[in-house]
């Protein structure tokens, strides 16, 4: 088999790559947090989240003193929260035992909570110059079309590590791997490539064969769920009420409106399971709007409902607050809740968001 190679991937890369904050710099810091808050979420949605993210944490330090809670509000609408704890985590760790720096070898970096294969090498191939291939779906893809890469061999990542570590230019091996990634996201897109763009054009087996939109070949996907949730929407005097989730995997102990959770049949489990799970007494009452939303295999469908309060809930800071919206940012709070509340606003109330 022939050689594989990328010819002139790294100046396309240098001429044509986005202005981005954390290409600005190359402390490890900024590099891991971009890094982190890329993961299943866009550029775009990630900027105004980054930037008001290291004014708050401008560095190791920062984050590793701050309440947890004040990180997952900073984190808050992203998503995926789980992130946000283990890098609030993983800082504690490094001030801990590599006093507030990131390691430079890749089996001290994997040591660290939450960091895995990708995040460690992207770190420490940019920030570091360590010879360590990336691969997210950009490289895959990039790969997979360049290579007409088919078959059951190429529905895993480790032969696409093999691959790309085979293609990495060591002298340069953050660039590189940025630039199959920017490739990736700007031009080897997943649907419509604009391959005349393309500086792999000529070298491009799918685009050869017109298949460039059928690789990579796709993997198997868990068939999603449609759920409904209820929710109850209690004001006064311009505030609602927010409560608070039991710790566990999925938004522990965000704060969110009251609702049913996604096992139950909607509005006629809403008084019954706000009752046994927060003790709290509502009448729901007309319906104010209705959103969709999604969360990892499920497709939700969300109905607000006005209701008032049978008995007002306990004093309780830890598990009832009333909010304004503008008082959002200072909770971690879901996308979800903010999703809402914008549906309530649209169609019946005069919400003000900050």
């Amino acid at each position: 088999m022939a050689p594989r190679s990328l010819p002139g991937l790294l100046a396309w890369y240098r001429h044509h790559r986005r202005s981005l904050p954390w290409r600005r710099s190359r402390d490890p810091y900024r590099v891991w947090v971009a890094e982190v808050m890329l993961q299943q979420t866009t550029v775009k949605t990630v900027l105004p989240y980054y930037e008001r993210f290291l004014a708050r944490f401008p560095d190791v330090h920062a984050l590793a003193v701050a309440p947890e809670t004040d990180v997952v509000a900073a984190w808050s609408g992203l998503g995926y929260y789980h992130r946000a704890r283990n890098l609030h985590r993983a800082s504690r760790h490094l001030v801990e035992r590599h006093a507030g720096r990131f390691p430079r070898t890749l089996l001290a970096a994997l040591a660290i909570p939450g960091v895995g294969l990708y995040t460690a090498s992207a770190i420490l191939s940019i920030a570091h110059d360590q010879p360590l291939a990336v691969v997210d779906g950009n490289v895959r893809r990039v790969l997979a079309r360049v290579f007409a890469l088919r078959g059951p061999e190429w529905r895993s990542d480790a032969p696409f590590y093999n691959l790309a570590s085979d293609l990495l230019d060591p002298a340069a091996p953050g660039d590189w791997n940025q630039a199959l990634m920017e490739l990736g996201a700007t031009i080897c897109t997943p649907r419509r490539p604009a391959c005349p763009a393309c500086p792999l054009r000529a070298q491009c087996a799918a685009r050869r064969s017109g298949q460039q939109e059928e690789l990579p070949e796709a993997r198997a996907r868990r068939k999603p769920i449609d759920v409904t949730v209820a929710v109850a929407l209690v004001q006064r005097q311009g505030q609602f009420l927010l409560v608070r989730r039991a710790e566990g995997r999925l938004l522990s102990a965000m704060w969110e409106l009251p609702q049913t959770t996604l096992e139950s049949h909607g509005l006629p489990d809403l008084a019954t399971e706000l009752r046994e799970r927060h003790a709290l007494e509502v009448a729901p009452g007309q319906l104010l709007a209705t959103a969709r939303h999604t969360i990892t295999h499920r497709r939700i469908r969300v109905e607000v409902y006005a209701a008032r309060l049978r008995r007002r809930p306990a004093e309780d800071p830890a598990r009832f607050v009333w909010a304004t919206p503008a008082g959002l940012r200072s909770l971690p709070v879901s996308s979800m809740t903010y999703k809402i509340l914008r549906a309530v606003a649209g169609g019946q109330l005069p919400l003000q968001f900050a």
